[in-house]
């Protein structure tokens, strides 16, 4: 059994798996700002990495990854399938590359990027088919709401162990959230902290202060307080440290009913609804 350290929180996936609640996300970050943000992200504690085929920087996180003399069984490594990679053959094909770059025998989890109309069936069952030759220890998917994943209850044989979708207090999607939980599918937040656009709410303001933290800090200790994982985004070493900083206390039930009126159907990624 992997053990996460630095006491941070982790959750395990309907196969039992353990990922930390809290890693970092690589998305827009390319060659050596890659490299060197998840060195520094894996020095200072964390264990979650998050990449894509799409994010053009699979082989800058893989070497971060595999020259950070942490065993490979203490981390935890994600990435998806490029939607102009879906489809079944294609699929497989894009794992086996995205394994290349990334380095060692496995994926701990692979997803579905997303939930493109013509390809998404065929992109799943491939999917299936690498868990099923141990070649990647979950899978799930990416920007999947509700309609999506009614869709695919109905061809697939293993329920997604993560739905990571865009989801922050501006965006609280708690419907989603109840359903992946019901269902045993983790949700996890991406973009989290609004890409900064809403640190200045002074809601937010008032809890930070009240809390003697960081507004980023409130935004990610809530999401995982909720049970969903989280994935900000940072190359800045001051800020890396920062996100991780949230283990140390704990939003009261009464602020966190309230951080959940914060929600406005704030979005800084496109709406997956326009793919249904």
């Amino acid at each position: 059994m992997v053990t996460f350290p630095h006491n941070q929180a982790f959750t395990h996936l309907n196969n039992g798996i353990a990922m930390p609640l809290l890693g970092l996300g690589a998305w827009d970050m390319y060659g050596s700002e890659a490299e060197a943000a998840v060195s520094q992200a894996l020095e200072i504690g964390y264990c979650l990495i998050d990449t894509a085929a799409m994010y053009r920087n699979e082989t800058e996180v893989g070497h971060a990854v595999n020259s950070s003399g942490i065993p490979r069984s203490e981390l935890f490594v994600t990435t998806k399938v490029h939607n102009a990679e879906q489809g079944y053959d294609q699929t497989l094909r894009a794992f086996d590359a995205s394994l290349k770059k990334l380095g060692g025998d496995y994926i701990d989890l692979y997803l579905v990027h997303w939930p493109i109309k013509t390809s998404r069936k065929a992109t799943w069952q491939a999917i299936e088919r690498l868990y099923a030759e141990g070649k990647v220890r979950a899978i799930g998917v990416a920007n999947y709401l509700e309609p999506f994943l009614d869709e695919l209850k109905g061809y697939a044989q293993v329920v997604p162990a993560v739905n990571q979708v865009e989801f922050s207090p501006w965006l609280f999607l708690e419907p989603l959230m109840q359903r992946c939980q019901s269902q045993g599918t983790v949700l996890q937040a991406y973009s989290p902290l609004v890409r900064g656009q809403k640190m200045g709410d002074p809601r937010l303001q008032a809890l930070a202060a009240a809390y003697g933290k960081p507004p980023a800090q409130i935004i990610l200790r809530w999401a995982v307080q909720l049970g969903v994982s989280t994935i900000p985004k940072s190359s800045n070493p001051a800020r890396l440290q920062e996100n991780f900083g949230i283990f140390d206390f704990e939003i009261s039930p009464e602020d966190m009913a309230r951080m959940a009126t914060f929600h406005e159907n704030y979005r800084v990624v496109e709406d997956p609804m326009e793919m249904l």
